[in-house]
């Protein structure tokens, strides 16, 4: 049995496809048909079921690829203990990050594993907690970072950080910085005309929850999937919106709008670190979480607004 094979093998079949997993491993799709294909000859099983959707693995392919799995994270493993003996660990992590918060813990980030462990490789991807979750189950993604993530029987979760959600608005001509905010009394942001991600997005959950909670729905004006996006239209005049004060502190014109709390206690959501819990983490992955949890402490700090 070939390494190669069967690497080709198991991301075809957590994909779903011989297309994204061609564009996945960056392999021509009738190289990696033929490779798949020759696996399924030398071990005389047919591997997956191909139809117009993609390809699903058979009885005999889900089996294969529960101990491909493993085989694969045997040999990662090999690889970062001769890289222990040079005294460094190795391999590539693959880091999924909402956009929110992509732009504050990228940098830091990057910094601290370059630090930390030189002679391995960092892949981070931004995008919606939806597909970031999607990637990580089919193994594209080995840590991601979530709103409001729910543990399962293939999903571990780690309490990360505790975000507070702000009312987002556009700052009035001539005002040159906010006076002390007063919160924003929980029921009063029904009346608000909000620009909004729509759903399944986790702060649009968890702001429709916290609402439903006191008998009140959100007046939705628009549904926006992109914070850069929902930025520029709150800047227009669009409506309000309700943010992290880490994606306004990263936007390109965070002195564009003002913040407020909201409600008493102010409105929060729980970030979470998840990986998945069918494909054992390697010491280079367990080390990426630790540096994720001490990036996201320092993060937290400098985002805290000052006490009075």
């Amino acid at each position: 049995m070939d390494l190669k094979q069967l690497t080709y093998f198991v991301r075809v079949a957590e994909l779903g496809s011989f297309t994204r997993a061609s564009l996945a491993l960056n392999v021509a799709q009738p190289a990696l048909s033929r490779q798949v294909r020759l696996l399924e000859v030398e071990l005389r099983q047919n591997l997956l079921v191909r139809n117009g959707r993609g390809a699903v693995p058979t009885e005999a392919g889900k089996l294969l690829l529960a101990h491909g799995r493993g085989i694969l994270h045997q040999v990662q493993h090999a690889h970062e203990e001769l890289g222990r003996l040079r005294g460094a660990l190795a391999g590539r992590v693959a880091v999924g990050l909402p956009t929110s918060l992509a732009r504050v813990l990228t940098v830091p980030l990057t910094r601290a594993f370059r630090q930390t462990m030189p002679e391995a490789s960092l892949s981070i991807s931004e995008g919606l907690s939806v597909a970031l979750l999607e990637s990580l189950r089919n193994g594209r993604l080995d840590i991601v970072v979530l709103y409001n993530a729910q543990a399962g029987a293939d999903i571990d979760i780690k309490p990360l950080m505790v975000e507070e959600l702000v009312l987002v608005q556009a700052r009035p001509p001539g005002l040159a910085e906010d006076p002390p905010p007063a919160a924003l009394a929980l029921r009063a942001l029904a009346d608000l005309p909000l620009v909004i991600p729509s759903r399944p997005n986790a702060i649009r959950m968890h702001v429709e929850s916290e609402l439903a909670r006191i008998g009140c729905r959100p007046h939705v004006a628009l549904e926006i999937d992109g914070v850069s996006a929902i930025l520029d239209l709150v800047a227009d005049g669009a409506g309000s919106a309700v943010l992290s004060r880490n994606a306004v502190a990263s936007s390109v014109r965070p002195s564009a709008f003002s913040l407020r709390p909201i409600g008493d206690p102010p409105l929060r959501i729980l970030v979470a670190l998840a990986t998945s819990a069918l494909r054992p983490a390697t010491l280079t992955q367990q080390a990426t979480v630790t540096l994720l949890c001490q990036t996201a402490e320092q993060v937290t700090r400098r985002a805290s607004p000052p006490s009075a």
